[in-house]
């Protein structure tokens, strides 16, 4: 069941304009640039989105699970890896973009709240559909064109290692949350209407966020 959501999740996102052009490489840098200063917002929370989900688990072993994601985004994971966020800075800094001065569009803060309300409510299937199949699930297929419109504007794969790393390591994210969400679903079918819900509302936050990025992209720069 879930795999055949996130599939149609996919090709929603990946039927946006902004994926699109990023897929045939016709995306102009500038669109980037706003993308990454965007991106940077929401992301920067990703650790606390998953820590309210966690608080609201019921389940020591699901909390264990999910705390080793945790670990994984802090760079304390099995490989020893330098945490993401570090990586998407330096990565900024590559490309020249000052995140503090850029102002946060209202389509990124409705992403960041959206994201926020499922991942608090008290019962964590909501968060887990919003987290699951409206973000980790989908984040390899979306990264992949993302590169793709990154590399037609002549930028390598070694300057965009944050999305690399997410394209390898965001399948088992969504595997260790799915394994939870069926047993939750097999518990009680009637939460199947819940992780649903917290799914699709993410699916459309994020169109809107894609959005929000041509719309900005046409403005003068600051």
């Amino acid at each position: 069941m879930y795999q055949s959501v996130t599939a149609g999740h996919v090709e929603r996102l990946r039927g946006h304009p902004f994926i699109r052009r990023c897929r045939a490489g016709t995306i102009t840098q500038r669109e980037l640039d706003v993308f990454l200063a965007q991106h940077a917002k929401y992301s920067a929370y990703f650790t606390r989105y998953l820590c309210a989900l966690i608080a609201n688990l019921g389940d020591s072993e699901d909390v264990l699970q999910l705390a080793e994601n945790l670990a994984e985004e802090l760079g304390f994971g099995d490989d020893g890896g330098e945490p993401h966020a570090r990586i998407f800075a330096r990565m900024l800094g590559q490309f020249g973009i000052d995140v503090a001065a850029t102002p946060m569009f209202a389509p990124t803060q409705r992403l960041i709240e959206t994201t926020f309300h499922y991942c608090r409510q008290l019962d964590p299937a909501y968060g887990l559909g919003a987290l699951c199949l409206g973000a980790e699930a989908i984040v390899p297929a979306l990264y992949s064109d993302i590169i793709a419109g990154f590399n037609a504007n002549g930028i390598d794969d070694e300057r965009l290692e944050f999305f690399r790393i997410h394209v390898e390591c965001d399948d088992g994210h969504a595997e260790t949350m799915r394994a939870i969400l069926a047993r939750l679903q097999q518990d009680d079918p009637a939460r199947g209407v819940r992780i649903l819900e917290g799914a699709h509302a993410m699916i459309d936050a994020r169109l809107n966020f894609f959005s929000g990025i041509l719309e900005g992209a046409q403005q003068p720069c600051q």
